[in-house]
């Protein structure tokens, strides 16, 4: 209503014009200006009171799908009660399965979720797996190709100090981790079918030498392909981190960092020293209370 009466009446100076553009858009496109306003580029804050103590986390902007995910699981209230169901000292501390909240005292964790994956949203140069970084669980690549995350599984990095040494071999892993990657590329390729069915028949038949036939013959493709893809190396300010500060640099471009805990590294230590039974899940129970956006 409001819109149609100004649109009809006659703008006779240049202000008048240019202030009816700009409330036209006001009214047409409240819901933009509104979310605009309220992102604003801010960083969301996340407080997670634990039985040990509490942690603080910021939620990255740069990985949109994790941390509306994530705010959503929290606004809900969907980790409170949850545990921290497995821990490894000077790695990462996980939590996030809503089968935890009424696990009895040994039973083995980490299959819950809400029935649905994320996308990964990789930025290893940016964001990576320093000491105090949030980062998403994932299942394990042979049955999860595409690395996506699940839906409410995380894990805190806890980690350790890496020389320069560690992360050059690291470095070379990766590229040969990639290699590998890159022969299942190629095996799949219409062309090479016939060799496809051989593999996984040699596979299942467990002939070795049979199976590394196969992957000299394509050695040649994979190597052209490999080719077409930068060498992986570190940074200089992420050599820096990992050899100050700490942390889990052989998951980088493998699992999706999307936020960091900026209070509570003390808290993240502590839980990560804890005692543990086979399968990694602490002794004691070790609680998530509540999470709050701040």
């Amino acid at each position: 209503m409001i819109l149609s009466i100004i649109q009809t009446k006659k703008a006779n100076t240049l202000c008048e014009k240019l202030f009816l553009r700009i409330l036209t858009c006001l009214l047409v496109f409240p819901a933009f200006f509104f979310a605009a306003d309220q992102n604003n580029g801010k960083e969301t804050q996340v407080t997670i009171v634990t039985s040990e103590g509490i942690i603080r986390i910021k939620l990255y902007n740069e990985t949109p799908l994790h941390r509306d995910n994530f705010i959503k699981l929290v606004k809900s209230h969907y980790y409170d009660s949850t545990l921290f169901h497995r821990v490894i000292n000077e790695f990462m501390i996980q939590g996030g399965d809503p089968d935890s909240k009424l696990a009895v005292a040994g039973v083995q964790l980490g299959n819950g979720g809400p029935g649905y994956t994320l996308p990964a949203e990789f930025m290893p140069e940016k964001l990576y797996h320093k000491k105090g970084a949030l980062a998403a669980a994932r299942n394990s690549d042979d049955v999860n190709p595409e690395k996506a995350s699940s839906g409410s599984q995380f894990y805190i990095v806890q980690g350790k100090k890496f020389t320069d040494a560690d992360l050059n071999t690291m470095e070379e892993r990766k590229q040969q981790q990639k290699k590998q990657e890159l022969f299942f590329v190629v095996l799949n390729k219409p062309e090479n079918l016939p060799m496809k069915l051989k593999f996984f028949a040699f596979r299942q038949q467990q002939q070795t030498d049979s199976l590394m036939a196969i992957v000299h013959i394509l050695e040649p493709q994979v190597l052209t392909e490999l080719g077409k893809i930068p060498p992986f190396h570190y940074s200089a300010e992420q050599r820096l981190t990992y050899s100050t500060i700490g942390g889990t640099p052989h998951l980088d471009g493998n699992y999706t960092v999307f936020g960091e805990v900026i209070e509570g590294l003390d808290i993240v230590d502590k839980i990560g020293s804890s005692k543990t039974l086979p399968g990694d899940r602490p002794e004691k129970d070790i609680r998530i209370l509540r999470m709050l956006i701040e």
